[in-house]
């Protein structure tokens, strides 16, 4: 029997054993009254230990780290204050995998503490704003404990019966929001690169931030534009408006924008409340090659910390700093290079610091996050570099031409020996 309490009744220590291993919602999804509850009572429980995937509540700090002990899968939004201060446990896999390591008890799941809108005539909850690994929380956890949002949309796909909800924590809050980042002419720059490959009937997947509103804004006058992602943001809402986003020409899906996370502010929330052109699904479904492999014309867009002159790709640390996370780049760069008349772009600016550097490198200063045999298409502000199918000495010169030109003759130096070595 489901118990229903307000937030004021929330006593964590009758549902939470000292040990245990919680699995919290991540995103827009955060359940930010459980988690603030367990900042609050955690310590007094002992031993606790929480994964969370991406993080932009703020919430997390490193002054609220002694409550548990907390894991990633990489330090996305917020989390970077938490893996600057080395108070953050990351754990490498791609968000395809999480699922998959919950079920076979690789990663501790306990209790799952997820966030939910409320529930309709037949007592079901959507899982609102997030889907990816949440329902194989819920199906592993031992003690279920949701949010129920009165302000969580209730969109299509993923759902909780009430049945499985051990215990109802009713709120009234506004679920977590991301403002759309400010586009600056870099951005804008690289967006019109990116814009190239996308064409009538193409299908896109692609993150959120500048360079990601930039690409979907230049899109406007395009026709029967598909959406296949693991996250969306308020662009998904510009393009409805334009009138370029249908599915229609999907093989699969027709008709419906397929994605795992909603990432952005109560516009896109609105826009998907009980919206059946947007099917919310888990990361199974986003993420799976045998999925994917369905699509023609896909389109996929991915960022990265710094990129080599052989096509190697680091998107999760600069230095000795981790900023980024492996994510589902990996998927997703696979599926659009095997896509019939698709695409995978890695875009990002060419420098960083003010210019200082270059993220164009001779050689990484960070792990490999897509190997450079998985690489299609390399685009910062100067230009696109088309790598896939070419020899590395041809790789290195085209990855030379998109660098910033203060560092060009480095790079070429650098380029030259690849030459001479043909590798």
């Amino acid at each position: 029997m489901t118990i229903s309490i307000s937030a004021a009744e929330l006593e964590l220590a009758r549902f939470v054993q000292p040990g245990d291993a919680i699995m919290l919602g991540q995103a827009c999804g955060e359940p930010t009254t459980l988690i603030e509850a367990l900042i609050a009572q955690g310590q007094g429980i002992g031993g606790l230990d929480a994964f969370i995937a991406t993080s932009f509540s703020g919430i997390f700090t490193p002054s609220t780290a002694d409550a548990f002990r907390l894991s990633s899968m990489g330090a996305i939004g917020a989390l970077r204050s938490m893996s600057k201060a080395h108070r953050l446990g990351v754990i490498p896999c791609h968000v395809e995998q999480v699922a998959p390591l919950i079920e076979r008890g690789i990663i501790g799941c306990d209790v799952a503490m997820v966030q939910v809108s409320p529930a309709d005539a037949q007592g079901n909850h959507s899982f609102g704003l997030i889907s990816d690994y949440v329902q194989a929380a819920v199906a592993k956890a031992h003690v279920v404990i949701a949010e129920v949002n009165a302000q969580v949309p209730y969109t299509l796909g993923e759902t909780l019966p009430a049945s499985r909800i051990d215990v109802a924590v009713h709120v009234d809050r506004p679920p977590v929001e991301v403002m759309p980042a400010a586009i600056s002419a870099t951005d804008e720059a690289i967006a019109r690169h990116c814009a190239e490959f996308i064409g009538d009937g193409a299908v896109i997947q692609t993150g959120v931030g500048a360079v990601p509103d930039a690409i979907l804004r230049l899109l406007h006058d395009r026709k029967d534009l598909g959406v296949h992602s693991g996250m969306l943001g308020d662009g998904l809402v510009d393009l409805a408006d334009a009138g370029v986003l249908t599915n229609a020409r999907k093989e699969i899906d027709r008709g419906v924008s397929i994605n795992g996370a909603l990432i952005g502010t109560r516009r896109l929330y609105d826009f998907a409340h009980r919206n059946p052109s947007v099917r919310m699904t888990r990361t199974a479904y986003t993420h799976d090659s045998t999925v994917l492999a369905q699509l023609s014309r896909l389109v996929t867009v991915n960022s990265a910390m710094e990129v080599d002159l052989t096509g190697q790709v680091n998107a999760e640390q600069s230095g000795d700093m981790y900023l980024g996370g492996t994510g589902g780049q990996l998927d997703f760069v696979r599926a659009g290079v095997r896509s019939p008349g698709g695409h995978s772009i890695i875009a990002l600016p060419a420098t960083a610091r003010g210019g200082t550097i270059s993220k164009i490198v001779a050689a990484l200063s960070g792990p490999v996050t897509t190997a450079r045999s998985e690489v299609d298409i390399i685009v910062t502000e100067f230009g696109a570099a088309q790598l896939r199918g070419q020899p590395l000495a041809e790789r290195a010169r085209r990855m030379v031409a998109i660098a910033h030109p203060d560092f060009r003759e480095a790079l070429a130096r650098a380029a030259h020996g690849i030459e001479q070595r043909g590798f």
